[in-house]
């Protein structure tokens, strides 16, 4: 008897995508975040039919994507709140606490995802872990202040290098730091937050995921947090 293959990372990621559209309300103005599990929800949403007023997007990249599609996006100025915002992680743990940032557009995230009443995490298993920071934190920087950010992370014992050639869409650097382990998620972004130079750091713990839906091998896990 065969067993069928397992789904890929790709497929995983498609199966989520079409998932987050039981969140998606008709008529309604939806936040679209940035990354390869967000683009297969911006093709599930231009194929389901599904009328919506926009998006309000979390980065060029999404916005391309999305105009090229026939979905009218609009500027996160235009709007005074969105129902939900759909989004990946690069880390999501049992509490819906994340890291994102490895696209290096996790400021305007945090903007469109303060904006929001519901955060849909989208990813698959993978990315979900006991402790934020197995991942490389990013946080993004006022240059100037880069190499004193880095000092104060090392006497975190974390070790933060300066993301080689990539400026954000806001005109700014990214540090990632490597050996941290994040146990009490909200203490620290609203820790780091404070440092003179940063502009946000990638712990979202204050606009943390509300529901993830999750990509295994048994097919899209529903986690819910409080």
């Amino acid at each position: 008897m065969s067993h069928p293959a397992p789904l890929s990372q790709d497929e995983l990621k498609t199966l989520v995508g079409q998932a987050a559209l039981q969140y998606v309300q008709p008529g309604a103005i939806v936040g679209v975040g940035t990354g390869s599990t967000v683009d297969k929800f911006i093709d599930a949403l231009a194929a389901s039919g599904i009328q919506i007023a926009g998006a309000v997007s979390s980065s060029v990249r999404s916005t391309e994507r999305m105009k090229a599609l026939g979905i009218a996006v609009l500027e996160a100025a235009e709007v005074e709140s969105l129902g939900v915002y759909i989004d990946g992680a690069d880390e999501i743990d049992h509490g819906g606490h994340m890291i994102k940032g490895g696209g290096a557009a996790l400021t305007r995230e945090k903007i469109v995802a303060d904006l929001a009443q519901t955060f849909v995490c989208i990813a698959d298993e993978s990315k979900l872990v006991e402790a934020l920071g197995k991942f490389p934190l990013p946080v993004e920087v006022i240059p100037m202040a880069a190499a004193q950010i880095a000092r104060r992370f090392a006497a975190l014992g974390g070790v933060a290098t300066l993301r080689a050639g990539v400026v954000t869409d806001n005109g700014c650097h990214i540090l990632d730091v490597r050996g941290l382990s994040i146990t009490a998620p909200a203490a620290f972004e609203a820790d780091v937050n404070q440092w003179p130079g940063v502009v946000t750091v990638g712990v979202f713990a204050r606009n943390k995921a509300k529901v993830c839906l999750l990509g295994t091998a048994a097919g899209v896990k529903t986690m819910t947090f409080d």
